[in-house]
């Protein structure tokens, strides 16, 4: 009797510990970034756990529920770099008989956020907290030290100047419509300066370059190891260091990091800068090694042009399930941004942008379209900013991929990217809140 319960005893336990392991955390992961700081705890099946804010001082708490201290959960710890924005640093440790407790310390009071995902491609099922700051920073003013207006007369002083109207010039109303306001930006003799020089350009034009993927979402993976987050960011950060350098123009990247963006939140960003122009950067992926070639995408607001289209936007628009999307959180830029209304003037324009942009890529790289496609890409929903999606190459080509990872190639088509952009402003000045003279 006694050798059966010893038996019966053995097997809870082994059941038990086999329980645990089954709902193990899997694999721990931190994307750092400026914009918020994401954490997330993978496993096999459903983690339960229990989340609290704690102050004096500031950490949170998870109690992780029937799982045990792994080496997943041990190497978080070490994943925190000593510049993360938001965390100090973590703990694990086992708090009581079947649950794990992880404490974050904080360097500060924060806006946290935990949410549970699904399964989904490579992931399992995924525990997310992501950590904002309490007060976004505003992302014009990130921008008023990013680039100076070339005004005669430089120096320190005159710097600071042209960083103020370059502030003034990123508002509603034309700097041209209101000389004397301007002027009062600067002291008597910069005055006398700016009257003689005539600019050939009344504000900043601002291109928004959004970095395909990021963070938990990968993107497309190339034979050899490429990563199309990577090459995209790389691609992105070479386009703005050549628009910066273009007279009255700047660059603003979406993403300057390896952390993941929803959709939406990139027209979202594109629009709090005032955008002129929406450019996301993409490098595709075939079922066949032998596809090769650029392309470039506008919104369709009539269904595809043709079902490679359609297929190519569903993949992009699944970037979100991919990625991560908290969908108990409401936007409240959402309703305002993606707004049904007809975009058709804004498609146009796009159409003539994505044309432009595909001339120049056709100088250096294969076209795999000839002409400029269309379908229901998410990330082009801004109502009123010209957008396209490029995408560059094919990195699932391996000669393709070996041109994706090389710093020549990223720099011609950013140099590309850019001609495009500058033949169309050069035919279609902006108009309404911008008086502007040919890019070129």
């Amino acid at each position: 009797m006694f050798a059966g319960i010893r038996i019966a005893l053995v097997f809870l336990l082994v059941a038990a510990a086999s329980a645990h392991a089954e709902n193990g955390i899997t694999s721990a992961r931190v994307w750092p970034a400026a914009d918020y700081t994401r954490v997330t705890l993978e496993s096999a099946s459903p983690v339960k756990y229990q989340f609290l804010a704690v102050k004096n001082p500031d950490r949170l708490v998870i109690d992780l529920e029937g799982v045990d201290v792994n080496s997943a959960l041990e190497g978080l710890a070490a994943k925190v770099a000593a510049d993360d924005p938001y965390i100090k640093l973590v703990r694990v440790a086992r708090n009581k008989p079947g649950v794990v407790r992880v404490v974050l310390d904080l360097k500060g009071e924060v806006k946290p956020q935990m949410f549970t995902l699904l399964p989904y491609g490579e992931y399992g099922h995924r525990l997310v907290l992501d950590i904002y700051p309490l007060q976004p920073a505003d992302p014009l003013m990130a921008l008023l030290g990013q680039k100076e207006v070339a005004v005669p007369g430089g120096g320190k002083e005159q710097a600071e100047k042209s960083r103020e109207l370059a502030f003034a010039t990123t508002q509603e109303n034309p700097a041209s419509d209101k000389p004397a306001e301007l002027a009062k930006l600067a002291d008597k003799p910069a005055r006398t300066e700016m009257r003689a020089w005539k600019p050939e350009v009344s504000r900043l034009i601002t291109i928004a370059i959004d970095a395909g993927h990021g963070g938990e979402d990968p993107g497309a993976h190339g034979k050899n190891g490429s990563r199309e987050k990577d090459v995209t960011l790389a691609i992105a950060r070479r386009l703005k260091a050549q628009v910066d350098v273009e007279p009255n123009m700047r660059g603003v990247l979406i993403r300057d990091g390896d952390f993941f963006i929803p959709l939406h939140g990139r027209v979202v960003k594109a629009r709090n800068v005032k955008a002129d122009l929406f450019v996301s950067i993409h490098a595709d992926a075939f079922v066949k090694p032998d596809a090769r070639g650029s392309s470039v995408f506008a919104l369709s607001e009539r269904g595809a042009t043709s079902a490679a289209a359609r297929w190519l936007a569903k993949k992009e628009n699944d970037a979100d399930l991919i990625g991560g999307v908290n969908i108990d959180v409401k936007d409240v830029y959402l309703k305002q941004t993606l707004l049904d209304l007809s975009q058709t003037a804004t498609i146009n324009d796009s159409l003539k942008l994505g044309k432009a942009v595909l001339g120049e890529l056709g100088g250096i790289n294969d076209l795999h379209k000839g002409s400029v496609e269309q379908a229901g890409f998410a990330v082009l929903k801004s109502p009123d900013i010209p957008s396209i999606l490029v995408e560059t190459a094919f990195i699932s080509n391996p000669e393709e991929e070996r041109k994706l990872s090389d710093d020549g190639y990223q720099d011609k088509l950013a140099a590309a990217i850019l001609g495009g952009i500058k033949h169309y402003f050069a035919k279609n000045p902006p108009l309404a809140r911008s008086k502007m003279a040919s890019a070129e």
